[in-house]
């Protein structure tokens, strides 16, 4: 449960960063395309773990993990471009990477306790 916690705010911290990347791409580098696909997953992932938060069983909840697991591995791709594509600079990237990472490791573990407690 401790886990989960920190998982969910990890996840609603990482959105609204998702959100300010998002407006500061908009406004300052006048991209609105990739940056609206990285936005949508990268607040997609805290969705999915809230609703597995009110999940109807384990296999449920771990369906919804794995939802967000998969917005995640998403956002990441979405990063990569952006960064690579000269939006984003290094050290903002780098930071949102190492979030994204650590919520990704987070998910990865929460499924697997799951999965094995699943008996």
């Amino acid at each position: 449960m401790t886990q989960d916690n920190i998982l969910v705010d990890k996840s609603i911290d990482f959105a609204i960063r998702m959100s300010n990347c998002y407006k500061y791409l908009l406004k300052e580098k006048r991209e609105d395309i990739i940056s609206k696909q990285m936005f949508r997953s990268g607040t997609s992932i805290g969705a999915n773990i809230h609703e597995g938060i009110q999940a109807q069983s384990k296999a449920d909840f771990v369906s919804k993990l794995s939802i967000a697991l998969k917005e995640a591995s998403e956002t990441s791709y979405w990063l990569i471009v952006l960064y690579k594509a000269n939006y984003l600079e290094e050290k903002l990237f780098e930071s949102l990477k190492k979030d994204l990472d650590e919520i990704i490791r987070i998910l990865i573990a929460s499924i697997k306790t799951t999965k094995k407690n699943m008996v």
